[in-house]
């Protein structure tokens, strides 16, 4: 459980409780109800890294798109809705070489536009030979990027990193030294499912 979870669920119960005393249960048990919401969108359960030379999906969701960022790499979109595990994790292990917050819009994140417009904090981490960056993008309900690590940290594949308060989106963007082997539509989980795996070099 996210620690913010635990504060949000008890201003609501405590809203709730002076609301049901003032006005009576039928107009307190909404704020109840969404206490028992908070508990439940900030959980964060643990998840089994997988070993070897892979790129780890850095959020729960669906894969949306897979369009090419440039003309050497890859962009693998993820959208979560709000009854995803919205816990951040790091694509591949390294050492964060890069972090720029960019302040813009607040779009739907479904939508393609939402990669480049929206408000995002975007991370380069570069491990064992390669780069990765990836972006957690701010949506039009979720206006709150958290991240907790810092420019020059050392990060696990799959270590939590942060996290996006209610409906977001996360891009990945792979170098040609990666084979995707997820498709639009599938459902990832942050931490444990393979997104990418590493395109063995050729020897002479």
């Amino acid at each position: 459980m996210v620690v913010d979870g635990i504060y949000y669920a008890l201003v609501l119960s405590a809203g709730g409780a002076v609301v049901w005393w003032l006005a009576g249960a039928g107009f307190g048990a909404p704020l109840f109800v969404l206490a028992l919401f908070c508990l439940y969108f900030f959980r964060d359960p643990e998840r089994a890294i997988p070993d070897g030379p892979v790129a780890v999906s850095p959020a729960d969701g669906k894969v949306v798109a897979i369009k090419p960022a440039s003309p050497a790499t890859t962009r693998i979109s993820i959208f979560l809705n709000i009854f995803d595990v919205h816990v951040n994790r790091a694509p591949i292990a390294g050492k964060i070489t890069a972090v720029k917050y960019h302040k813009r819009e607040f779009l739907v994140v479904s939508r393609e536009a939402a990669s480049s417009q929206n408000e995002q904090n975007t991370v380069t981490v570069e491990g064992d030979g390669t780069r990765v960056t990836f972006s957690q993008i701010a949506g039009l309900i979720a206006r709150r990027i958290v991240f907790n690590k810092q420019l020059g940290d050392t990060v696990s594949t799959g270590e939590r990193i942060g996290l996006i308060k209610f409906g977001s989106r996360v891009d990945v963007v792979l170098g040609p030294e990666w084979e995707i082997v997820v498709r639009p539509g599938m459902r990832v989980a942050g931490g444990s499912s393979v997104i990418a795996r590493r395109i063995p070099a050729r020897t002479a």
